[in-house]
């Protein structure tokens, strides 16, 4: 059984997984809220669990099963004994109601997937407090299964087409229970529901970054003493806000180590380690090993053998400059909660691996280092506030996803000087683009990639022969999804001219408007 994350002084919220995709995203509309919450799987949920954790609520997420399948999910019976308000999203609903007295059905035509609409009845409910203003409220259905007999003591408070119980309750009991998805944003006013339900709760809104911040620091003391700390420091936003907090918390017992691979973009390792060295006096070590890299690299084509070559360069690296450092017993890293959660997998099944990804999680083991991981009990969203907390520039706490293997997996083939040079040169004209037109902050992420192909073009009254880019740029929340950014062809354009102008080695410009999936974000 997993055990739950101590965070003590906080009311605590419980949401337990029965395998839904945008299990997350009730997450983070809760820590919206202020409200420290946890998600943990339906499998590991016990009495026991229960009593350790001691949440002041919990929500039952939804998920792809069906109750009427024999060994399908449940939750602990115990939940609906302790007095706790319990919300049942979807899924949730309908174990509530089969564990509660209920009964739920299969087909018989009254599936929903999709937009839906929901009407109120006469009854009025707390929690819906703010909704059916002008009648009815736009929702998002996804079930097959329907509650076709509701559990003793509840009442029905919303319906639609296809659900007569799309919203029921047991308000002595504390107990509600929807048929949609409040969290995504096809609910337009799925807020309000999560929001109504911690303050029926008792939540007092404590979860706070600067709370935490405090509270890290002195976790972080405690565990520490007067040892001494290394740090992976990429530049990123997760190792940058692990790296400032820690440096709060023990001075100059933290050591970064900049690893600078010669893939990285146009004056990044100047800016990264000047910003922590000459600005905030954090003692980095700026490891030159472009050389070592790239010749590794020399050759090379396959995206999967580049990823490979690079995360046992940097392990090999990093083990080299960390041995340098006496009396280190710890090493820090930016792990963040989704990186948590996905660690437990609510199946326990294997899953298929899209790409290598390039971490030093083998280090500890190897080097007798204990870890310690000052965001593990936050999103990324969350990293960003701390990170204005702790006084970090808001040009390092916006930036945009940068992959460890940088512009390895951004030049398809073979990599060369040559190529990453021209590469450099395009991508900081693109970024500039982006950031003129005032559409970075829109924008998940955004790079060129140089194509391993050459094109024919015509500059003046010359022919070249040159090479082709493809400009990418998504929208996401988490990176798990993605949808290509609409430019204007007047921005596509105007950008496609100024790459070619200014970058020599370049006649061709194209736009990847391919989402995630079926395509990744990166190009290998």
């Amino acid at each position: 059984m997993t055990s739950p994350i101590a965070t003590p002084g906080h009311d605590r919220l419980l949401i337990i997984d029965f395998g839904s995709q945008v299990t997350q995203l009730i997450a983070r509309r809760l820590r919206e809220l202020n409200v420290y919450c946890e998600i943990h799987p339906y499998q590991t949920v016990d009495e026991a669990f229960l009593k350790e954790m001691a949440p002041k609520a919990v929500v039952l997420s939804g998920g792809p099963d069906s109750v009427t399948r024999e060994g399908s999910p449940r939750a602990p019976q115990a939940l609906f004994e302790m007095g706790l308000p319990v919300l049942g999203i979807c899924y949730g609903q309908q174990v509530m109601m089969h564990q509660l007295g209920g009964k739920v059905e299969s087909g018989h035509g009254t599936a929903e997937f999709g937009r839906a609409y929901v009407t109120p009845t006469e009854a009025r409910l707390d929690i819906l407090k703010g909704w059916f203003n002008e009648g009815r409220e736009q929702v998002w259905m996804s079930h097959g299964d329907h509650v076709s007999v509701i559990a003793p003591g509840f009442e029905v408070f919303g319906t639609s087409p296809n659900a007569p119980f799309a919203i029921t309750a047991d308000p002595a009991r504390h107990f509600y229970a929807v048929q949609f998805h409040p969290e995504v944003h096809h609910t337009p006013n799925g807020a309000k529901i999560y929001e109504n339900f911690v303050r029926l709760a008792g939540f007092t809104g404590d979860w706070t970054m600067g709370a935490y911040r405090e509270e890290a620091i002195a976790k972080i003391q405690a565990q520490v003493g007067d040892a001494k700390v290394i740090c992976a420091l990429s530049g990123g936003v997760d190792s940058s806000v692990a790296a400032a907090l820690i440096h709060e918390a023990v001075g100059d017992q933290l050591t970064c180590v900049f690893v600078d691979h010669g893939l990285l973009r146009l004056n990044e390792a100047e800016e990264v380690v000047g910003m922590f060295r000459d600005h905030m006096n954090l003692h980095v070590i700026h490891a030159e090993e472009q050389e070592l890299f790239l010749g590794a690299l020399d050759g090379v084509s396959d995206p999967e053998t580049k990823r490979k070559i690079i995360g046992k360069l940097f392990i090999d690296v990093f083990q080299k400059y960390a041995d340098q450092i006496e009396g280190a017993r710890f090493l820090a890293q930016g792990t963040l909660y989704p990186d948590v959660i996905e660690s437990v997998s609510f199946s326990g099944g294997p899953s298929v691996t899209i790409k290598s990804h390039h971490n030093v999680g083998g280090l500890p083991e190897k080097m007798g280092l204990k870890l310690i991981e000052p965001l593990r009990e936050l999103f990324k969203d969350e990293v960003r506030a701390l990170g204005r907390e702790l006084g970090l520039p808001a040009s390092f706490i916006g930036r945009h996803p940068f992959p460890g293997p940088g512009l390895a997996i951004r030049c398809p083939g073979e990599i060369t000087r040559e190529k990453l040079a021209i590469l450099r040169e395009a991508d900081a004209v693109y970024i500039d683009q982006i950031r003129k037109h005032g559409l970075y902050d829109e924008i998940w992420q955004a790079f060129v990639a140089l194509l391993p192909v050459r094109t024919v073009g015509v500059m003046g009254d010359g022919r070249t022969y040159d090479y082709a880019c493809a400009l990418r740029a998504v929208t996401s929340v988490d990176g798990m999804t993605a949808d290509y950014y609409p430019f204007d062809h007047t921005f596509l354009g105007e950008t496609a001219t100024r790459i070619i102008n200014e970058v020599q080695g370049i006649n061709r410009v194209t736009y990847d408007i391919t989402s995630k999936p079926p395509g990744t974000i990166e190009w290998e």
